[in-house]
């Protein structure tokens, strides 16, 4: 199976903005990182952040090429999709070459930085997106 055709036309991006859906509709902006995984695009996030606990209440998501801080174009194309939140090992093993090969010394900086942090290593998540 090929990787839907929106997807894909963001899938080479550095970062996006993730919009996930509180009970209410309202739209929460958040920017990831995002990389190709077969026919879909993951992020990965730490369990229990608010877009985790957000999908498990609603699984549509919105993506938009943005800058690293989230700053999003206003012409940035907006693609709809649906995200499931995918907690195994085998989930977790994935994500790491993946983002590896696309961020290489970014993403092992990043990790780095994030275990030190007060609460130590954080249990993470992979957010499979499809159309």
């Amino acid at each position: 199976m090929t990787l839907d055709a929106a997807l894909a036309s963001i899938a080479d991006e550095r970062f996006v903005s993730l919009t996930t859906f509180r009970k209410t509709g309202e739209g929460v902006p958040t920017p990831v990182w995002i990389a190709r995984d077969g026919d879909a695009l993951i992020v990965t996030t730490p369990d229990g952040t608010g877009k985790v606990k957000r999908l498990r209440n609603d699984d549509r998501v919105e993506l938009r090429p943005s800058d690293r801080m989230g700053k999003v174009a206003d012409d940035a194309p907006a693609v709809a999709a649906r995200a499931e939140i995918v907690d195994t090992d085998e989930a977790r093993a994935s994500q790491e070459r993946v983002f590896l090969a696309k961020y290489r010394l970014e993403y092992r900086i990043f990790m780095f930085i994030e275990r030190l942090g007060k609460k130590g290593k954080k249990k993470r998540v992979s957010l499979r997106i499809t159309a």
